[in-house]
């Protein structure tokens, strides 16, 4: 057995039923806990995120850049390429259960987020320090399990954030463009070495631009996909509902791949219980944990409800994933089903699209690394160190051959997550504590405002 196939078992061991369970088992759990909070008080929360109130509040960023650095580092490959390779294995249905696993998703985010504003510390440079390594330690206790996420997400950034981003970006102009992978690397070497010196605060001016205007265009081409054909969005969506519980379309026709392959790429998108997004809700400026903690709720909403939506629809729409789907995956089925409805525009937006999701993705990582690294050494020297490490990746991920890597960082990726949801669970009781709080913090406003 060679080190793929090695890397390959331990995979699909660490994405398998098991870990799946325990990540939805973990919403679930959540959800219960917290009486549904993320369907009654989601209104509430998409307003919090355009807030300025909490600007004076202790914090390095705004609400709306810490939203839109985690969105940063989630919407990408998994809202283009990860949709579609669950609807080409896991069929229609897949989409119903990417779904079902945002739901629940939600209440993971929101605690996690709630976790991480509380236990946050300053660090030796005045900026805010947070995120599962923190509440791990400061709240069950546990060092040793929170050095093992740090180390995990160190592993991950230079991964999935970092070499496997290049790669597709790298990918994407060569074969469209036949722009040299050499060029590629040295470009977005540069294009985010300029960003990520500048720390948290650039990150978040720069996302703040990127990640709106593209998930925008993306969000407005695959609705006017939708709007208009909207005589063939009924049968698409029964189909989706219908495939959910047969698995016809799956690959041997197994109910559990259906579900399996849409829990599994949802949660690839929108990262919920993995621990990611947490480090950057620490950053926030705000008065409250539960208020950041609603806020970075929204992402998965906005992630996997909206944007994964509308991509599996049009797929399903489109039909293609029934012939090409068996020689063309991922980034390139979207891309195809795009231009089917939109011509080459379609075919354009995808790949551009792509493109900024990718370098984003690679932005918002940096910092999650860099924080994960800070941790471990408590040396304010290290994340220059991390940056410059950071950045040099940048090259090798557009010229080598990154089956390995790949591999490699799915494993880091879903190790991550172990760790955090042994602190969600541990702490949920805090996190019930924090919102009650919170909720009454709320009222109080509200009756003031009142008067």
């Amino acid at each position: 057995m060679n080190v793929q196939e090695i890397l390959g078992t331990i995979s699909d061991f660490v994405w398998g039923p098991p870990f799946l369970i325990l990540l939805v088992g973990t919403g679930i759990f959540l959800t219960v806990r917290l009486g549904f909070l993320q369907i009654s008080m989601l209104p509430y929360a998409l307003k919090l995120v355009f807030r300025k109130k909490d600007q004076s509040s202790e914090g390095d960023i705004s609400h709306f850049q810490s939203l839109m650095t985690a969105l940063a580092a989630t919407v990408g490959t998994g809202n283009i390429a990860g949709v579609a390779t669950a609807v080409v294995v896991g069929g229609p249905g897949a989409v119903l259960w990417m779904w079902v696993s945002a739901l629940f998703g939600m209440a993971t985010k929101y605690a996690e987020a709630i976790l991480a504003v509380k236990y946050r510390i300053k660090d030796d440079n005045g900026e805010m320090a947070g995120g599962p390594m923190y509440y791990i330690e400061k709240g069950l206790g546990w060092k040793w399990l929170a050095v093992l996420f740090a180390v995990f997400a160190i592993g991950a950034s230079f991964g999935i954030g970092n070499t496997v981003q290049v790669n597709s970006v790298a990918e994407v102009l060569q074969s469209n463009w036949g722009f040299p992978d050499l060029a590629t690397g040295i470009i977005l070497m540069i294009l985010v070495g300029i960003v990520i010196i500048g720390g948290i605060k650039t990150i978040g001016k720069v996302v703040s631009i990127i990640v709106p205007f593209m998930a925008v265009l993306y969000v407005a081409a695959g609705l006017g996909i939708i709007l208009f054909h909207l005589e063939a969005v009924p049968a698409a969506v029964g189909l989706i509902l219908s495939d959910a519980f047969t698995g016809q379309a799956a690959a041997g026709g197994a109910i559990g791949v259906v579900i399996q392959m849409g829990v599994a790429r949802g949660v690839f998108s929108n990262e919920a219980g993995l621990g990611s997004a947490p480090i950057a809700a620490a950053s926030a400026k705000t008065d409250y944990p539960g208020r950041q903690a609603l806020v970075s709720m929204t992402q998965v909403f906005i992630d996997t409800i909206v944007i994964c939506s509308i991509t599996g629809i049009a797929l399903v729409m489109g039909g293609l994933y029934q012939g090409l789907g068996s020689d063309v995956e991922g980034a390139a089925l979207t891309s195809a089903t795009f231009e089917s409805f939109l011509g080459p525009a379609g075919s354009l937006i995808v790949s551009i699209g792509l493109i900024f999701f990718c370098y984003s993705t690679i932005l918002g990582w940096s910092y999650y690394g860099e924080r994960c690294i800070y941790y471990l050494t408590k040396k304010p020297v290290s994340i220059l160190t991390y940056r410059l490490v950071f950045t040099a990746a940048i090259l090798a991920g557009a010229v080598l051959n990154l089956e390995t890597v790949w591999a490699i960082a799915d494993v880091m990726n879903g190790l991550m997550a172990a760790p955090n949801l042994i602190g969600l669970l541990g702490l949920s009781g805090i996190v019930v504590a924090e919102t009650t709080h919170f909720l009454k913090v709320k009222r109080q406003e509200e009756s003031a405002s009142r008067q």
